[in-house]
């Protein structure tokens, strides 16, 4: 396993997106280890180099609030089994084949929810990034879906920071300290371990600060 730094990480990339075939390189990581925004950092820094590269990110695929609602899944929001894996897995699929224009689905953290077809991913598209907590889990159909990617890069940040930025986010996005906290340390916890034992299965740890 390779050990990168943003500057290598940034040059493997463009070894990528320069291939003949489209390539996918997913980026994963535990909950705010900074993957959302190094991915769409990447994306801006490959395009400006004349690349034509998009992200599309596994969260398109959460299931619906009110199905969460319906299933009484609402307080494991974020677990593997609060995805719709197999959705994802065929879209990966379907990038694969680099044949017409695939439409994926963008989460709106705004309205907790995905809104469908909203990121279009075209056939001159040369590199396409996902970015997600389950990349590496080795369960069906997550495995299948770590078969269609070229490389997967396991994002490693201070525990202390994550969490504080986590809770941020919670606070950020309408919850209060004491459910921020207790989001953080219990079930955003749980999938954190659960995502930092798919680790040894990355092709890279990318170190950021």
């Amino acid at each position: 396993m390779r050990s990168l730094d943003p500057a290598a990480a940034r040059d493997r990339a463009v070894e990528l997106a320069a291939r003949p075939e489209r390539a996918i390189l997913g980026i994963t990581g535990a909950p705010a280890a900074g993957k959302s925004t190094y991915a769409e950092r990447l994306v801006a820094e490959l395009g400006a180099d004349g690349f034509t590269v998009v992200l599309v990110p596994m969260d398109g695929y959460h299931l619906a609030q009110s199905a969460l609602e319906t299933l009484g899944l609402a307080d494991v929001k974020g677990a593997p089994h609060t995805f719709d894996a197999g959705g994802f897995v065929a879209l990966l699929r379907r990038l694969r084949q680099r044949d017409g224009t695939v439409w994926a689905p963008r989460f709106d953290r705004e309205l907790e929810d995905s809104i469908a077809a909203s990121i279009g991913v075209g056939p001159e598209v040369d590199l396409v990034v996902t970015e997600g907590n389950y990349l590496l889990l080795d369960q069906e159909p997550w495995a299948t879906g770590r078969s269609l990617l070229d490389e997967v890069w396991y994002v490693e940040l201070s525990e202390d920071v994550r969490h504080a930025r986590l809770e941020a986010r919670h606070r950020r996005f309408g919850r209060s300290p004491e459910e921020a906290h207790d989001r953080t340390y219990g079930s955003d916890e749980r999938n954190a371990h659960l995502i930092a034992s798919t680790k040894p299965a990355a092709d890279a740890v990318l170190h950021l600060s």
